[in-house]
């Protein structure tokens, strides 16, 4: 029997940040019945605008917070940069989901890094550079290599490609010094990635694993399940319980892995629902919001089989560059399930959508993806 607290409609929850992932999670709350409040300082922002109460503040206004402990019986986050501070004062007062704790080490790389390593999770050869005279020589193994700042990172951003300890004292002089890891860059087979969601007694419901392309460093198609060698599936779901359990980790986590000559690599950790996890509205019994507001409300977790092969499609601001995309075009695909985030500002990069292909059978599901991808204008 379980010990924690169950929140039960109507209730009020808590979101910190109010982008579309907070937008989906308001979405999954208000259809099992609960109200949500969101802690976003953009008066634009997604998830804000469909919430039942937008605070209006920055992350750590404490008028703001100590609003939103009174407002909420749990509270939570829809990304890794609220600060650790924030969690902690909050937690004082409400339940909160994830904690502090592990939200710290993920925003930070050094941090993740080593507990990937020191907890003997398998990871690409690194180096943590504090200063300049940490660059490893060129005889050290680690080159061609990412650099990669340590925090405040996301979708391709503060990495740059090295090749030698010059072009790396070069990127790491351009990032203002701050402390990076640089990470020797790995022949890949390809990469996968696997959400789950662990609650406060420790119980754990994984997702399919996706197979993950990038583009220009942001995430591009997810097919999930992952095509390729059941057993590296098998590893990987395996490898992202343990690395919940070592963090006794409670909330939605992505766990993003490399597959580099058939050897399976641990990449990086997100405290919360999964860009490549959004195939999991459409096409499994349970999303991964809805696990979230279960695991955030002390329910007991949903299945999360998955029902129907998928295919997640990113749709970033640079379609909009000559207009309007051509929806027209999209909808004419039957299995098509169309996400616009409604952000009131197109620009190149920005996550403004995505669509997911289900259907029957993987090839066709796959093949009428790249379709609508291609009909959308969305260039390699």
């Amino acid at each position: 029997m379980s010990s924690v607290k169950t929140i039960l409609p109507p209730a009020m929850l808590g979101m910190l940040g109010g982008g579309q992932l907070g937008r989906f999670f308001v979405i999954a709350a208000h259809e099992m019945g609960y109200k949500v409040a969101v802690l976003d300082p953009d008066r634009n922002s997604p998830a804000g605008k469909i919430a039942d109460v937008h605070l209006c503040a920055a992350y750590d206004d404490e008028t703001a917070l100590q609003s939103l402990a009174e407002q909420c019986a749990a509270i939570t986050t829809e990304f890794e940069n609220v600060p650790a501070s924030t969690l902690e004062f909050l937690a004082q007062h409400r339940t909160v989901r994830p904690a502090a704790a592990s939200v710290a080490i993920a925003q930070n790389r050094v941090a993740e890094k080593n507990f990937f390593r020191d907890s003997g999770f398998p990871v690409a050869p690194y180096a943590v550079i504090e200063q300049a005279i940490d660059i490893p020589a060129a005889d050290s193994g680690l080159y061609p290599a990412i650099l990669k700042v340590a925090r405040f990172g996301y979708d391709g951003k503060g990495q740059a490609r090295v090749a030698t300890p010059e072009e790396a004292s070069a990127a790491f002089e351009k990032f203002g010094a701050e402390v990076c890891v640089l990470e020797r860059m790995l022949r890949l087979d390809y990469e996968v990635s696997v959400v789950l969601a662990r609650d406060a007694d420790g119980n754990v419901e994984t997702f399919p694993a996706a197979e993950n392309s990038h583009l220009n460093g942001i995430l591009d198609v997810s097919i999930a399940p992952a095509r390729g060698d059941a057993a590296i599936r098998e590893q990987a779901r395996q490898l992202a319980v343990d690395v919940a359990q070592k963090l006794n980790y409670t909330g939605v986590l992505g766990v993003e892995f490399f597959v580099s000559q058939g050897r399976l690599l641990v990449n990086e950790m997100a405290p919360r629902p999964h860009n490549s996890g959004h195939y999991t509205i459409d096409a499994c019994v349970t999303s991964q919001f809805e696990q979230q507001v279960r695991v955030l409300a002390g329910l007991p977790l949903g299945d999360a089989r998955q029902h129907s092969p998928a295919v997640m499609v990113n749709l970033l601001g640079d379609i909009w560059s000559r207009g309007e995309p051509s929806w027209d075009a999209a909808y004419a695909e039957p299995g098509l399930k169309m996400h616009l985030y409604g952000k009131h500002e197109a620009r190149p990069g920005r996550k403004m959508g995505h669509f997911t292909v289900v259907g029957d059978k993987a090839d066709q599901t796959l093949q009428g993806a790249l379709k609508v991808r291609h009909l959308l204008g969305i260039r390699d």
